[in-house]
């Protein structure tokens, strides 16, 4: 399933073992190298040391859904120094919201303002682009699949070919619901129906095959 960047963020972070919310997404943590949210930093009451700033690795979620991101348990937040690759990152102080978006023969096309994300993977699967104002009466915003991304800076994406993009349609439901491999205990249940429920299906069927 696609979601939104920017819908994950303030997200609720559900422990397994806690049985509930633990923390709060506060910033996503992207690696410009393959475009992947590798971490999210962590905000809480609840938290061991919330001065300490708490991170999780995206490697750590066992599913990430409309109801928030689930782990087994608060044992696998680190801390920045933790992870030498995430420290490195984080150094960087990346971010795509903002970047420029320029074709390869130089054309502006506009700034990105939000993205979608696979939530199987945390790979970035589009980036949403806020036209310029010129353009923006009858292209408001497009969508750019990573695919078309050829290179990435500090200050913008250069994207294949000199034409725009296809316009944003369906922002986050173009792509099968994520199923996990396990019974996540927050998830709604099904409706089963009661027992007189059920008796009275089976005697309706009785009295329709007599």
């Amino acid at each position: 399933m696609l979601m939104i960047g920017s819908k994950v963020v303030g997200t609720p972070v559900l422990s397994l073992h806690m049985g509930g919310e633990i923390a709060q997404t506060d910033l996503d943590i992207i690696d410009p190298e393959n475009l992947k949210v590798i971490a999210y930093t962590l905000k809480g009451e609840i938290l061991k040391d919330p001065e300490a700033g708490s991170i999780l690795m995206t490697d750590d979620v066992r599913e990430l859904s409309n109801r928030g991101l689930v782990i087994d348990s608060a044992d696998r937040l680190v801390e920045r120094e933790d992870v030498i690759r995430l420290a490195e990152i984080m150094e960087l102080n990346f971010s795509l919201i903002g970047l420029k978006v320029v074709t390869e023969g130089g054309k502006k096309i506009g700034k990105i303002v939000d993205y979608t994300l696979d939530s199987g993977s945390f790979m970035v699967y589009q980036v949403i682009v806020q036209r310029p104002l010129l353009s923006s009466f009858t292209d408001p915003q497009l969508t750019i699949n990573r695919s078309q991304i050829v290179e990435v800076d500090d200050f913008k994406i250069t994207i294949k070919g000199d034409k725009e993009q296809i316009k944003i349609q369906d922002k986050a439901e173009d792509k099968p619901e994520f199923v996990p491999d396990f019974v996540n205990p927050f998830r709604k249940p099904s409706y089963m129906p009661s027992e007189e429920e059920s008796s009275a299906v089976s005697d309706n069927e009785s009295t329709t095959s007599e």
